[in-house]
This record gives C-alpha cells, structure tokens and sequence, in this order.
C-alpha cells in the first residue's frame, strides 16, 4: 500500500507539473500573442529612447506586432527599471536601457537586483560620447578644457541626465583620465544639452544622437569623441585619445535590452533573434549609421557576460572617481 501511495503522489506530481508547464511552453511558442511594451527609464529623446524607436519598429514590423515605447523617467532611471523587474516574466515587458550598469554601481539599495532579476538578451549598439560645450566659451579643443579644469580645480562644472546616467559616468571617466575636478549638474533628459547651449553648464559627455544636429547647426561646439575611432559624420572631431587623454579616458557606451528573470528560455531567445534580424534590416542600419551607432553582434550568453564585466568595470570607476554610492 505505501509504495501504492508513493507512485500516486509521484504521478501526482507529474500531472501538475505538466499543467504548469504546458501554458509557459505554449507562451514561449505563441509569443508575441498580445503587444509588446518597451520601457525605456529615460525621457524621449535621449539615447536609449531613440535606440529603442529604431529598433523596435523594426521588430513589430517582423513579428506582425505592436511594440509599444514608454518613457519612464525618474529617480536615476531606476523607477522604469524597477517596473520592468516586477514585471509579469511573459515577454510583454521589456527593458531598454543605456545606464544598467552604472546603475548597479552607483546604487547600493535598490529595489531590485541588477544581476539576478534581469536577463540581459542583447546590445542594440555601442554609441560614441561627444565632449561638447557652447562655441561661446571660447574653447577650441579638449586641452583648452582640461586646462582651464586643472587650472581653477573644482570650478568647472558639467551636464548630466541623471546621476549614474552614461553622461554623468562619461564625463567622471573623462575628468579622472585627465586629472581635473569638476561638479555635476543634473537635470532631467534633454534640458542638460540645452542647459550647455545656454551657457549655464561648462560642458558635457553626452551621447552622440542627442547632440550631433546642435553641433551641425553650430549651437554646440564638439571638442572630442569619447570612443575608439572618429565618427564619419564628424571626422575633423579627434577622439579623446587622439586629444592627448589615456586610453582610458573612453567610457564605452551601449544600450541593452533586458527580460525580467523568469521569462522562458525560448522567449529569450525568441526576442535575441529577432533583433539581431532587425539590426541587419538596411532601414535600421542607416539610421544607426546617422546616429553613429556601431554594432556589437553577441550571442545571448556572450552578452550575459560581457554586461557582467561592465558591471564591474563600473563599479571599479566608481571607487576611482570616489562617486558616493546611493
């Protein structure tokens, strides 16, 4: 009787296991069945915001879906972020993002775990930073900057979108490399560019796309990319380098797109495929060649691994550039 009972529960077991199952399959099989929302945990208009549009447009195109952006600023980024986290794990909730990193270096209490709650799926790009300041100033290259930096220490002060945001790390990773103290301004998006065009701000780190139509119209003066190689659209702007900077004065800025934890292996992978599909699309590649977007083909395990690094590399700067943790 006992091992009559012990093959029933076990059976038992089975059958529930295999009701649970089944509906997570077929999910995973049939996404996407409903549309599709992309949270991007910064204004519209800034680099992730854009990325995303581009991107994603092209995705709904190829699945016969709607993919939805929806800008959820606020406190650093981590309240679009954290939305995403608690997330349903169906694939109906997606996160783009520029800062997932530098967040999860800056931030010591967050309501969510950079690491273990999302699964980083892909990186849409990697995207130059332009060191830019208003032609008013006067500055004619990066030295000019960093010597009036080193020469009133502490005077300077520079734009960002946000603490932990890639122009906030941009610009740390700029003024550590070449020796100067400046103080942070942060504002909310896009008014960190116009804050430097009207001469309120000294200068900023700011992501290619946000910038290159003000520095083509002459409100912004660019005086170096912080990035590997020059950028076509701008090929007389030396990188900082090239300027006389460290190697390492270059902040390697991507946006990536992340799934809440528990979302199916197959609609991981389903979502992995189908952007690298869309990236190779002609539309998507002319207009990320506009924006200076270059690509970074990774498979979903590479990465995983490659946006580990950056966690580390970024919380590494932070102890470097002695930026409180929050």
């Amino acid at each position: 009787m006992k091992v009559r009972n012990r093959l029933c529960r076990a059976a038992l077991k089975a059958v529930l296991f295999t009701m649970c199952a089944a509906p997570i399959a077929a999910l995973a099989q049939d996404w996407p069945s409903r549309s599709v929302t992309i949270v991007v945990p910064l204004g519209a208009g800034t680099a992730s915001d854009v990325a995303a549009r581009v991107v994603m447009e092209q995705v709904g195109k190829q699945l016969g879906q709607t993919f939805v952006i929806e800008n959820r600023p606020g406190a650093g980024g981590t309240t679009g972020t954290n939305a995403v986290a608690k997330a349903a794990p169906d694939g109906t909730t997606i996160l783009t993002y520029g800062a997932m990193a530098g967040s999860a270096a800056l931030y010591s209490k967050l309501p969510y775990d950079p690491l273990s709650d999302f699964i980083p799926v892909i990186a849409l790009g990697q995207q130059p930073l332009a060191v830019v300041v208003s032609p008013a100033r006067g500055w004619k290259t990066l030295g000019d900057l960093v010597a009036e930096g080193k020469a009133k220490s502490g005077a300077l002060n520079y734009s960002t979108a946000g603490i932990g945001s890639a122009s906030h790390f941009g610009a740390e990773r700029l003024r550590v490399s070449a020796g100067f103290e400046a103080q942070q301004v942060t504002f909310r998006g896009m008014e960190a560019v116009t804050e430097i065009i009207a001469g309120r701000v000294d200068f900023s780190v700011q992501p290619f796309s946000n910038v290159l139509s003000l520095i083509k119209e002459g409100k912004l003066a660019a005086l170096g990319i912080s990035a590997g190689k020059r950028i076509a659209a701008l090929p007389d702007v030396p990188t900082t380098v090239e300027a006389g900077l460290p190697p390492d004065s270059v902040y390697p800025f991507y946006t990536g797109v992340y799934l809440p934890a528990k979302t199916p292996a197959n609609i991981a992978a389903k979502l992995h495929d189908e952007i690298a599909k869309a990236l190779e699309a002609p539309v998507v590649k002319e207009r990320f060649s506009a924006l200076g977007i270059e690509p970074m083909p990774m498979t979903l395990a590479e990465f995983g691994r490659f946006y580990r690094d950056d966690v580390a590399a970024n919380i590494a700067l932070v102890k470097a550039a002695k930026i409180p943790t929050q």
